[in-house]
């Protein structure tokens, strides 16, 4: 099923967790060998992207074998997400679905909040859920799917905007890692907590 820090959102928190991931082109492995060597496509892109494991289960390459909330768990710059997950008692569902997108808070994210606040949220199941849901979208969307307006599974919904490897949702949270892939679903890693209140 996610890093950095803009404005809090009052009384939530978190997320995890869909889009495909992009191939190299035919036309590329087709390129004669006298000629350039063809560009190669970074799948994930961000600032953030540095923070992820290079090896292991919570690398990129190792997030791909699991479905999204298991791939998050292996991730350390999403544990209080994945925590609030459990809390929500979420991670079957997001495990088990067949393809999503997941705008996924970092731990800043979720630290940015006033931890009053935070500790309501997640003492609340009902909100908890309805946040979290609020961060996921039916569907794998890639870097160029995504701009648009989407519906949540939580019913409302989000607004990405942007190009190339520079994205925000809803005009505040900034993608620092995105495109990354897990077993089940795309992962956008956000720098803020989106509340579907707002």
């Amino acid at each position: 099923m996610k890093l950095l820090y803009p404005r809090a959102a009052t009384a939530s928190a978190l997320l995890v967790a869909g889009v495909s991931m992009l191939s190299v082109g035919a036309s590329a492995q087709m390129m004669p060998t006298t000629s350039a060597p063809p560009v190669t496509h970074t799948t994930d892109f961000g600032p953030a992207c540095s923070a992820v494991p290079k090896a292991g289960a919570g690398s990129f390459s190792g997030m791909t074998k699991a479905p999204v909330a298991t791939a998050a768990s292996h991730n350390p710059v999403l544990s209080t997400l994945v925590a609030a997950v459990e809390k929500a008692g979420l991670a079957d569902t997001l495990n088990t679905a067949k393809g999503l997108t997941v705008f996924a808070p970092d731990n800043a994210a979720f630290a940015a909040l006033p931890k009053a606040a935070l500790q309501s949220l997640l003492a609340n199941k009902a909100a908890l859920t309805k946040l979290l849901e609020y961060h996921v979208v039916a569907g794998r969307l890639s870097p160029a799917m995504v701009v648009g307006v989407h519906k949540t599974i939580e019913g409302e919904t989000i607004s990405v905007a942007g190009s190339g490897a520079s994205f925000n949702v809803n005009g505040t949270a900034q993608v620092v890692c995105g495109n990354v892939q897990t077993g089940n679903a795309t992962v956008y890693i956000v720098n803020s907590v989106l509340n579907p209140a707002a």
